[in-house]
């Protein structure tokens, strides 16, 4: 059993930055990979990112590519998973969720990382809201 808590959202103005954190409150995720999703009022949450258990390999989606970036500290028993996010735009506003990947296979071209269906274990939200 693990229990997530993200933290670091805010409100901000466009092209401004953020860093999301996520850890484990309860239980440990050190040797699990992590992704980042996100829901805006009346979408569907959609994937933002993930990355590997020991930092090797991250996925993005295509909208956040070369601004978001995941990484993650294992330096510690519980382990912690940042997302950076530089240049914010409006479209970005969202809660946003950090959760344990359990879908086994993790690769750039797996489909099953990009799927809020794989994950098992998933962080309350940071709400982050970028006016224009």
């Amino acid at each position: 059993q693990v229990e997530l808590v993200e933290s670091g959202g805010g409100l901000v103005q466009a092209g401004d930055s953020l860093r999301l954190s996520c850890a484990a409150s309860k239980g440990s995720f050190r040797y699990s990979n992590m992704g980042w999703f996100r829901q805006a009022p009346g979408k569907e949450r959609e994937f933002v990112g993930a990355i590997r258990w020991n930092g090797g390999l991250t996925v993005y989606d295509d909208f956040v590519k070369g601004r978001f970036t995941i990484a993650r500290d294992n330096d510690n028993a519980k382990s912690t998973v940042y997302l950076q996010m530089n240049s914010l735009r409006p479209e970005d506003t969202a809660v946003y969720y950090c959760a344990v990947y359990s879908g086994g296979s993790y690769s750039a071209t797996e489909p099953k990382v990009k799927s809020p269906l794989e994950y098992s274990y998933w962080g309350q939200g940071t709400q982050v809201t970028v006016s224009s």
